[in-house]
């Protein structure tokens, strides 16, 4: 159970950028928490991304700016400088998330024990979450793969999102819908996740704050980060 109640909903967003500001108002508007998955070393950066012909700026915070940003949610990691944790050997993967892991938790004021998996398509495999589980300080390590379930997992280190908020997004609503009015005679976690630039490529963010509009507010659900819910901390 999460804090006395079955169902839990939460939210994780990778790669630390400005329009994670944003998305953090709608939060605390209904609410809710998120994990925000950060690259320590990336930090401060300019830049741009090209998406569906749709520029959307992808600028990093500061480091000075992160601690203040974030209060409230769960500051995670996500690699210092995003590389495809596969084709690396395992010293550099362990240096990669635990350096970023204790730059994080310098920053944030507090320990650091989460992360998601940087890049798309083939981000992790058994070895890279093995190292990672025996040589890091990390309890948890999202995937990129949606189960599309609200089942517990007993795998943390290739924990499976329920659903990708962009590329999924007529399924998310759909079950938004079961999470919300099927009875739950086992625990179930309804894990959202996505970037918060994404919101800009279609304008999403009208949609998405409808959306949080309707998963708020029910007495039997926790609101509450990755790691409130996974860990039960």
């Amino acid at each position: 159970m999460f804090h006395g109640k079955m169902k839990a909903l939460t939210f994780s967003y990778d790669d630390g950028v400005t329009q994670d500001q944003r998305l953090i108002s709608l939060l605390n508007h209904y609410g809710m928490k998120a994990t925000f998955n950060l690259n320590s070393g990336l930090l401060g950066n300019p830049g741009s991304l090209l998406r569906e012909n749709v520029t959307v700026a992808h600028v990093k915070p500061r480091p000075c700016e992160i601690a203040g940003i974030y209060k409230g949610h769960e500051i995670a990691a996500h690699t210092l400088t995003h590389p495809l944790l596969p084709k690396l050997p395992d010293e550099e993967v362990i240096r990669q998330v635990e350096e970023d892991r204790l730059a994080l938790s310098d920053l944030a004021g507090y320990e650091v024990v989460g992360m998601a998996y940087p890049g798309g398509g083939i981000n992790f495999d058994r070895r890279v979450a093995d190292v990672i589980k025996k040589h890091t300080g990390i309890r948890y390590a999202r995937t990129t793969v949606s189960s599309f379930a609200f089942d517990k997992q007993t795998d943390l280190h290739q924990f499976k999102p329920t659903v990708y908020h962009h590329a999924e997004w007529k399924r998310m609503e759909e079950m938004a819908d079961r999470f919300l009015n099927e009875p739950a005679d086992s625990p179930r976690i309804f894990y959202i996740w996505g970037h918060a630039y994404e919101f800009d490529i279609r304008n999403e963010w009208d949609a998405f704050e409808k959306l949080l509009a309707r998963l708020a507010g029910h007495s039997d659900v926790f609101y509450g980060t990755n790691r409130e819910i996974l860990l039960n901390e």
